[in-house]
């Protein structure tokens, strides 16, 4: 049997699933003078995180960082299922897909690094940024040609809306 591409797998996505540090971010840190680190995102990822949620689609973060300034601005965005802090990301997608009666089928999983490698491979559509690792790179159905950081979450969940024809409505028609 052929594997479906990616865009096969577009049209059944109801749950968007996020690493922070590598995928939001960059994954470069500034670290203060008191010690603080700071990181930096992109706002055409949260657009799209933000209308993600308006259109109805879950949303959840799960990182090993445990930045409060991160969930600050995750929450700002209307994020309400922040997991910061895991160090069991595969205990942690299991849990939350148990909360909300999730299909793991109708789910996607942005990583970067390895320790996203398990989870991403209990979703139907694993992807990442260009810039992941290559052990990621190798497992995913959908490499984002933009950074962490750089758009890649805008990337897939534009992709996904549109397919869904959830995207900007009447666009064509506004700039015919």
């Amino acid at each position: 049997m052929e594997e479906k591409s990616y865009k096969e797998y577009l049209n059944d996505v109801s749950t968007f699933i996020f690493d922070v540090d590598g995928v939001l971010t960059d994954g470069n840190v500034i670290v203060t003078t008191k010690g603080e680190m700071l990181r930096r995102m992109n706002i055409k990822d949260g657009y799209a995180l933000k209308t993600a949620i308006d259109h109805g689609y879950n949303v959840c973060i799960i990182s090993g960082g445990s930045n409060e300034g991160v969930r600050s601005r995750l929450r700002g965005l209307g994020v309400t299922d922040i997991f910061l802090g895991v160090s069991n990301k595969i205990e942690k997608l299991n849990d939350y897909l148990d909360m909300y009666n999730i299909d793991s089928k109708k789910a996607m999983y942005m990583g970067d690094d390895i320790p996203d490698l398990e989870v991403m491979q209990m979703v139907a559509l694993p992807c990442c940024p260009q810039d992941a690792a290559p052990e990621i790179k190798s497992i995913c159905k959908y490499v984002s040609h933009k950074n962490g950081g750089k758009g890649a979450v805008r990337d897939v969940i534009e992709q996904v809306l549109k397919v869904q024809g959830k995207w900007v409505k009447n666009f064509d028609a506004k700039y015919d």
